[in-house]
């Protein structure tokens, strides 16, 4: 099912009416992205909404960009029509040259930094301050995050090379929710690599949880429970696995793939690699 934009902000007519959608690209022609800036702050700053991304005042010397009273909806951009919606304030004045003084609306807090719609702004590079009126009937919404946009996103099941640290972040909710969703479908033949040793360890998820479940017990034991990685905790200081181990997926499969075809394939690349002989696996 679609939604709109106002599916989720729930405006009145005239709210609408007295309401700024601005879609923020760049700092200036050839300035910094505000993207870049934005991913750049703290997350406190970010759930603040107030932001040196958002309420420009004037748009020329002699024409404001909105007025005292205005809501404005700030959004920037992340793609040619994607955009994340970072704040919603009041106006409160306009100085010129400076950006607007505004008070944040609270209860669009919960959606910064994670409400990402689709739109085409168009052919209008020098404008990003339109009456939401307008625009808001064109604003599809594509997604809202369970955590604030971290810049990465799912690239499929074919780029899957994710160091440890990276999947224990995904895993707590920190970021790439999309990882975190994409693992849970499938099951599949993965490396553990050691870029410490250059060892390989190559196992497979067969289960009902898929490869994000067997992937968790490597983050919540740190050996997922096999013998020569067992060791390899014990032998080395906290921290290694975290430090040294990077999650690659080399083969992947729908949930209701045959678990013995799967285990079959994990032989394969076994001997491909070499990992009984001269990496962690032991059979």
């Amino acid at each position: 099912m679609e939604y709109k934009l106002n599916d989720i902000l729930n405006l009145s007519e005239a709210e609408m009416y007295n309401s700024k959608i601005e879609l923020n690209m760049k700092a200036g022609k050839n300035g910094e992205s505000y993207i870049d800036r934005w991913l750049k702050l703290s997350d406190s700053i970010k759930e603040s909404g107030i932001t040196d991304c958002s309420f420009w005042s004037w748009y020329s010397a002699n024409q404001r960009n909105f007025n005292k009273g205005n809501t404005v909806f700030s959004f920037i951009q992340i793609s040619a029509i994607e955009w994340l919606f970072i704040s919603a304030a009041e106006i409160l004045d306009t100085p010129k040259l400076e950006r607007a003084t505004v008070y944040v609306v609270d209860k669009f807090k919960p959606l910064f930094g994670r409400l990402i719609i689709k739109h085409k702004k168009g052919q209008t590079f020098s404008r990003y301050v339109f009456n939401m009126i307008s625009r808001i009937d064109d604003c599809i919404v594509k997604e809202i995050l369970p955590c604030i946009y971290s810049g990465e996103t799912f690239n499929g099941y074919d780029n899957v090379n994710i160091k440890y640290a990276m999947l224990k972040a995904v895993f707590q909710g920190e970021i790439m929710p999309s990882y975190y969703e994409a693992l849970q479908q499938i099951t599949g033949v993965y490396c553990l690599t050691d870029h410490h040793t250059g060892k390989q360890y190559i196992g497979s998820a067969t289960g009902t949880g898929g490869v994000l479940q067997r992937w968790g017990d490597y983050l919540e034991t740190g050996h997922g429970g096999n013998v020569k990685l067992i060791e390899l905790c014990n032998s080395e200081e906290d921290g290694y696995f975290e430090d040294n181990f990077t999650f690659t997926l080399l083969e992947y499969f729908g949930m209701m793939y045959d678990p013995v075809k799967i285990v079959i394939r994990e032989q394969y690349w076994k001997k491909c690699f070499g990992t009984i002989k001269n990496g962690y696996n032991d059979n």
